[in-house]
This record gives C-alpha cells, structure tokens and sequence, in this order.
C-alpha cells in the first residue's frame, strides 16, 4: 500500500489537523492545514490498491528548538479508508486486515527524531494497527525549511503479515510490504524557528 500517510511534521512544524494546543513559552508551534495534508497508503497487487484515510488527527510537539525534542503523534480512523472501491474498503475493514470493528485507530507514536540531512529526518516509533505494536521507521523530508512554511512528507514501509494481515483478497495477489505516507502543509503560528544542523 504506496501509503502518503500523515507522518507529521516530524522536522520542524507541529503537525495537526485539530487546533493547536498551547505551546510553552519559547517553543515553535506549527499548524498544519488539513485541507491541503493528506493520508495516503498503497501496496502493490495485481490489481493496485492505493487509497487515503479521510478521517484523522496527529500533532508534533516541541520542548524546545530542536528536533530532537519533538514527539510526533498521530492517530488515524480505520473505517475512514477510501480506496474508490465499496469491495476493497469492505474487505480491509474486515478483520482480516484492519479489523476495524475492534481496533478502530491506527496510530504511531515517536520515541526518536534524528536529522539526517539539511531538510531530512528519521523518525523511530511504535506503530499499532490491529492491535498489535511494533518499531518501524518514518522517513521524513521537509521543505521550505527556515521559512516558517511548508510541505512535511514522509514513507513509512511495514510488511503486513507481521500485524496479522496473513490473507489477501479474492482473485487479487497483494504484495506484503505496505508503504504509509504523508504530505503535510505546515506553517508556524508562533514562537521561535527550529535550530537545525548544519550538513
């Protein structure tokens, strides 16, 4: 699943489709604009399955100007999958994939952020889907980095039998590895800019 999955802001913008939250003094707040931020996922099948998740909420705080410091959250409803297609959304609600009707979120949760490049990051956390956790990697780029505006975007690779996703779907061979992605607009509202390093 080529997944643009709201990976949030994980460089310097705090990612949120919501209201932003009161930020403590001296720390960069971000916004992000839902209109234009998009949660998207794919896999590769004989018959593509690509779709977007309509319904979502994540948000990236910072304890101070580094990037290090954030945490990055985000929290997506299952149900809201949309791939066009009643059949494919059907079945990845089943509970032979999302199991939506007893693990309705999806989520991921930052432990890490680590700048890798002049506008990249990677971001090491514990992903959830179907109830079951585990460590994955969000890579993330950013730009318009030091403007105060931008596009966040990140990938982030899973293999679907590790969260119980063991079955496929009717005369369609799906591949296991699931691609989640995400492209944010951000803009910082207030506070001071990210101090990035230098590469």
């Amino acid at each position: 699943m080529r997944i643009f999955m709201v990976c949030l802001a994980a460089c310097a913008l705090t990612a949120s489709s919501g209201p932003a939250q009161a930020p403590a003094s001296g720390v960069p707040v971000f916004k992000i604009t839902p209109l234009q931020s998009t949660i998207k996922f794919g896999v590769k099948a004989s018959v593509p399955i690509e779709g977007t998740f309509k319904k979502w909420d994540a948000t990236l705080t910072f304890t101070s100007t580094d990037p290090a410091t954030g945490v990055l959250d985000i929290k997506i409803d299952a149900a809201s999958v949309d791939t066009g297609s009643g059949m494919k959304d059907d079945k990845l609600k089943s509970k032979d994939f999302f199991n939506v009707k007893n693990d309705p979120y999806i989520t991921f949760h930052s432990t890490k952020i680590v700048q890798t490049g002049a506008d990249t990051f990677e971001v090491d956390g514990n992903f959830t889907i179907r109830g079951v956790t585990k460590d994955e990697k969000l890579q993330l780029q950013v730009s318009g980095v030091g403007t105060g505006s931008g596009i966040i975007s990140g990938i982030m690779a899973f293999d679907r039998k590790q969260y119980g996703m063991n079955s496929g779907i009717p005369f369609i061979k799906i591949a296991d590895r699931v691609e989640v992605g995400v492209s944010l607009k951000g803009e910082r509202t207030s506070g001071p800019p990210m101090v990035l390093k230098k590469f």
